[in-house]
Parts: structure tokens; C-alpha cells; sequence
């Protein structure tokens, strides 16, 4: 199974969310970076971005969670053509190269619409772009309300 966990989670969700995950009993969570701020387990094997942060500063704490101390661990980003300087402003502040791997539209297509697949990927796709459709609505929102501070 897989859940999401966000900031337009109830608290009490996004608790057991947490247990669960931290217990093993379910292996694969969704955090926005809302939600990432407060996870703190362990043994994360992959971290997987949709897509980059706005600051290179949160790309460092989401990949974070994964090869803490000895263990190992993969981050995966995807990173789309408008996103390129982020990614170099993130290598630049890791001071480290990151591996590009081109993915063709139609790759990614066949993959996310692939029947009979466990995980509804485009369900939880879907579900990310109207968190970040809601999120730019409350950056514009409090971007006016501070300009008419001023």
C-alpha cells in the first residue's frame, strides 16, 4: 500500500500515517514538503521527488531522509526542462554533481497510465498537482496581502 501525508492532512491522519510507516506497515509514503519537515525515520531506502524544490536548501532535507550514518540510500528526481536551473543551484550547494537520466515524454506516459499496476500513480499524481495548484492560490493570496502591507 502506499499513503499520502500533507499539510491538508488532519493531524490525527498524518499521526497514524507516521506510525504506520515507521513500523513497517506500509512501505511506500508521499510527503509534500509541508509534511516532510516533521519525518524522522530511520532506515529510508529511496527518496523519490516528483518534482524539485524551490530552494536547494529543501532538496538537501527531503534526500536527507535516505543513507543517514552507514546505511545506504537512492534519491530519485524527476526534473523537468524548466527546473534545470534548480537542479544546478542545487548541485552548486552539494558541490556535487547529479546524475541526469533523460526519460522521453512517451517513457513516461506508458508508465504512468501501465494497467493493472497495484499503485494508481496517476491518482496520486493528480493528487500532488492540486496540492501544488493550492499552494501557488496561497503564495499569490499572501503575496497581495503583503503588498498591501507595504
Amino acid at each position: 500500500d502506499a499513503v499520502t501525508i500533507h499539510g491538508n492532512k488532519k493531524q490525527d491522519d498524518r499521526f497514524e500515517v507516521m506510525k504506520k510507516f515507521k513500523e513497517g506497515r506500509i512501505f511506500i509514503m508521499i510527503a509534500t514538503d509541508v509534511s516532510a519537515r516533521g519525518i524522522d525515520v530511520p532506515d529510508v531506502n529511496y527518496v523519490i521527488n516528483y518534482d524539485l524544490p524551490d530552494k536547494p536548501e529543501n532538496y538537501v532535507h527531503r534526500v536527507g531522509r535516505t543513507g543517514r550514518g552507514i546505511n545506504l540510500g537512492e534519491a530519485i528526481s524527476f526534473c523537468s526542462k524548466e527546473e534545470k536551473g534548480l537542479l544546478e543551484d542545487i548541485q552548486q550547494l552539494i558541490n556535487k554533481d547529479i546524475e541526469v537520466i533523460k526519460l522521453h515524454k512517451k517513457d513516461y506516459a506508458d508508465i504512468v497510465s501501465s494497467p493493472g499496476k497495484d499503485l494508481n500513480l496517476q491518482e496520486m499524481i493528480d493528487e500532488h498537482e492540486q496540492w501544488k495548484a493550492n499552494r501557488k492560490k496561497r503564495k499569490k493570496k499572501s503575496s497581495k496581502i503583503t503588498k498591501k502591507k507595504k
